[in-house]
């Protein structure tokens, strides 16, 4: 547009009206130049706008003097050319797009290797991959609950949508939503994230009934609740107090030393409840009774494992986060002492529980039920040692954070990390050692068990091009089966080990009579061989 403008600005020689060059304002002189360009207008793409002429007025002389007609044409027709192309990749934008990726791909490639990574998104829900970013706090003595209560209490890490659930000292509790600050009462027992349809969360409770003073237990779940509205967990009375609460991520069941208020005639003052005796009901239920006399304490003695057994748990690689739900690598079924272990390519590894909360880093190279007997076997290059590859035996043990096997020095790398149980590795060697034989290495054989701690020993001096691991010759021998134990149906299976039955003699007691058998079969007569008859001791033979 412009360069037309300013073609005819030039050809017509419009600076050089005599209107022009005695206008006495700008304005003036704009709306001589407007006047001049009106039988062009109908030629422009677009309007002709004051910013338009004032920038007419910028041309320099120079500009003017170096004018050439046949050179404004070439570039308008360029321009055009340009503008075509464009309009045809907006026709286009989808082939377009593709395209100039590819050309950034083929052009800047090779210097900037790719760092995202490609996963499934499939399977993601917000409740599930939230980031757990914030942190819940209580003030008890004002009973107030929120994530800026920073000065007071932590409860635990949450998302800004979760649901909290609360439960109060007299047995009563509610749901309610995630808030920087909301009031919900005194006497609070327990607060934690609530998990909508979550039936492997389990409460233990022992309450004292205000109404007849006995003391119940039950053992339930929470869901198919609203949110705001408050529930009792007991028959609601007055003076109804809890004396245990607990919440049970996998179902767990401890056991709780009951101490009695001592009266007359009460001989025992103190017993042992195992909560695992108890069956789960719902949360409306009354509760099993402990005791109906006065419990003075309750406290807990040991706790316990899952009354639910294992869960299962998966974990699902795209997210990065386990589940419940069947997504992703099945890690296997875990009691509540069972931990997860996460090996990583730096050669670090650390020891998690199985809570959906864990966050885990993206260079995992293992990642599985903790096992501390299982043996690893590892190839590294170790970097104390000028980096010469190292082979080392050993086993693992539960770290709350990331800890190396390969050492304090981060320079030292993993060249590979196997459990067969004998393993076999073939070492390829490099230039200029490329003819001779590959080595192979019985790990078992070559290195004994040692710490994680240990540097290992030292597989060769000769450069290695490559480390394989070959099919072990050697298998651990199977676990013996448990002799199952015969079933018996009250007859002999030989006469070499048949029964024998013991007799005691009672003195003075009179000589049974022999007494026949009830006939089996449809002919009486066929059974009377079977008939017990007195041994020469005058005892009944049974046999």
């Amino acid at each position: 547009f412009f360069q037309s403008l300013e073609r005819i600005f030039i050809e017509e020689r419009i600076y050089k009206d005599e209107a022009f060059e005695k206008s006495k304002s700008i304005d003036e002189a704009l709306a001589h130049i407007d006047k001049r360009l009106e039988p062009f207008k109908k030629n422009f793409i677009r309007d002709v706008e004051r910013d338009d002429l004032l920038k007419l007025l910028e041309i320099k002389m120079a500009r003017i003097l170096r004018f050439s007609s046949d050179k404004a044409d070439a570039n308008i027709a360029s321009l055009k050319a340009e503008l075509k192309e464009v309009q045809n990749n907006l026709d286009h934008i989808v082939d377009y797009t593709i395209s100039w990726f590819e050309h950034l791909k083929e052009k800047y490639g090779a210097q900037y290797p790719r760092r995202t990574e490609i996963r499934n998104f499939d399977t993601i829900e917000v409740v599930k991959v939230v980031e757990a970013n914030e942190k819940l706090y209580i003030n008890r003595e004002e009973g107030f609950v929120g994530t800026s209560l920073k000065k007071d209490e932590f409860v635990c890490n949450c998302s800004d949508i979760d649901d909290i659930i609360v439960f109060f000292r007299d047995g009563r509790f509610k749901v309610i939503k995630v808030a920087e600050k909301v009031y919900v009462g005194k006497d609070v027992i327990h607060l934690g994230v609530f998990k909508k349809n979550d039936t492997r969360t389990i409460y233990n409770m022992v309450y004292r009934n205000g109404e007849d003073k006995v003391c119940y237990v039950k053992r339930f779940a929470v869901n198919g609740i609203t949110r705001d509205k408050e529930y009792n967990l007991t028959p609601g009375a007055p003076g109804t107090r809890v004396l245990h609460f607990s919440a049970n991520a996998n179902g767990e069941a401890e056991v709780l030393r009951v101490s009695l208020k001592p009266k007359p005639r009460l001989k025992t003052l103190a017993f042992d409840f195992d909560f695992a005796s108890l069956l789960i009901k719902g949360r409306a239920s009354r509760g099993n009774v402990l005791s109906r006399n006065e419990v003075q304490r309750v406290v807990l003695k040991k706790k316990g494992g899952s009354t639910l057994g294992g869960r299962p748990v998966w974990f699902d690689r795209d997210v990065l986060r386990l589940n419940y739900n069947g997504h992703g690598e099945l890690l296997g079924e875990f009691q509540s002492e069972d931990s997860i272990l996460v090996i990583t390519k730096r050669g670090t590894w650390l020891t998690t529980n199985f809570e959906l909360s864990n966050h885990y880093p993206d260079d995992i190279l293992r990642i599985e039920k903790f096992n501390p007997d299982k043996v690893w076997s590892a190839i590294l290059i170790d970097a104390d040692q000028n980096r010469m590859p190292y082979v080392k035996r050993f086993t693992l043990e539960k770290v709350k954070s990331e800890t190396s096997f390969l050492g304090e020095n981060a320079a030292s790398s993993l060249l590979l990390l196997t459990d067969t149980y004998y393993p076999r590795i073939e070492c390829t060697f490099a230039p200029p050692e490329q003819d001779r034989e590959p080595l192979v290495i019985d790990v078992e054989q070559f290195i004994g068990l040692k710490s994680y701690k240990a540097k290992g020993k030292r597989v060769t001096t000769y450069p290695v091009a490559a480390y394989k691991e070959l099919e072990p010759l050697r298998f651990p021998p199977e676990p013996e089966p448990e002799p199952e134990e015969p079933e018996s149906d009250g007859a002999s299976d030989g006469d070499d080990e048949a029964f024998q039955p013991q007799f005691v003699e009672i003195k003075g007691a009179p000589t049974p009579e022999p007494v026949a058998d009830e006939p089996v079969g449809d002919d009486p007569e066929s059974d009377s061989d079977n008939k017990p008859k007195p041994d020469e001791s005058g005892q009944l033979s049974l046999f």
